[in-house]
């Protein structure tokens, strides 16, 4: 159960990162009010899917050690990396692919203290 928190807590985080992308991708080369970026749908988007990875990470700290959980967080490396690369077309070189794959092997290490 633990491991499906932490999980729903990077993916949380991920959409999060991802929907703030969007919101000020919306709001280049054009000038807006503050009030019509406060409106963006992206942005609450943002906005809900971080609280709501908040609320799912302090449940997960109630269940694992945070030496533990904490550096399982860095699997949001790896999902950004790939919606970067998948959604945004982004270039990703060989050495981010090399830090892609130490950071997979270390969660996969700790992934065996759970």
């Amino acid at each position: 159960m633990s491991l499906w928190l932490l999980l729903a807590a990077c993916l949380l985080t991920c959409v999060g990162q991802v929907a703030q992308k969007y919101a000020v991708e919306s709001w280049r080369g054009v000038e807006l009010p503050l009030s019509a970026k406060l409106c963006s749908p992206w942005l609450w988007l943002a906005l809900l899917a971080l609280g709501a990875g908040l609320l799912v990470w302090l449940l997960v700290l109630q269940r694992l050690p945070v030496g533990i959980a904490y550096p399982m967080l860095s699997l949001n490396f790896v999902f950004i990396t790939l919606i970067a690369r998948l959604v945004f077309r982004e270039h990703i070189d060989r050495q981010h692919w090399f830090g892609v794959a130490l950071v997979l092997g270390g969660v996969a290490l700790l992934g065996q203290h759970t």
